[in-house]
């Protein structure tokens, strides 16, 4: 919670400050990761491939989910799962039936696959 600022009534707060060496509560996507993510979103809608899109985050992941309909299961999933950073890469695109389609270390190779969709689609 923030502390008003000494004196001062006029509504103005002092910025809350995180403890030093506490883990984040949550996994959370970072602004231009969102902003790629959200871009491609946008033209896929576009396309009309996709139509709703969720956003999941929880203490070990944070999930990018797109839907072609909201009844149905999301056709593609992108997850930023940073404990496997040094592994395989936190990066994972999953498939509509839960299929592994792509992991990396960077956010652009994993979308890869679905630019490569909406290609093929727009030259349709």
């Amino acid at each position: 919670m923030a502390a008003s600022s000494g004196g001062n009534t006029g509504g103005s707060f002092d910025r809350v400050i995180a403890f030093p060496g506490r883990p984040p509560a949550q996994v959370a996507f970072e602004r231009d990761e969102l902003q790629r993510i959200l871009n491609l979103y946008g033209r896929m809608v576009s396309a009309g491939e996709w139509r709703d899109y969720a956003m999941d985050f929880a203490k070990d992941a944070a999930v990018f989910s797109a839907f072609r309909r909201a009844a149905e299961r999301p056709q593609a999933r992108v997850e930023k799962r940073p404990s496997l950073r040094n592994k395989q890469g936190m990066w994972t695109l999953f498939g509509e039936h839960g299929q592994i389609l792509k992991r990396g270390h960077e956010l652009a190779g994993v979308l890869a696959p679905v630019e490569r969709r909406l290609l093929k689609t727009v030259e349709d």
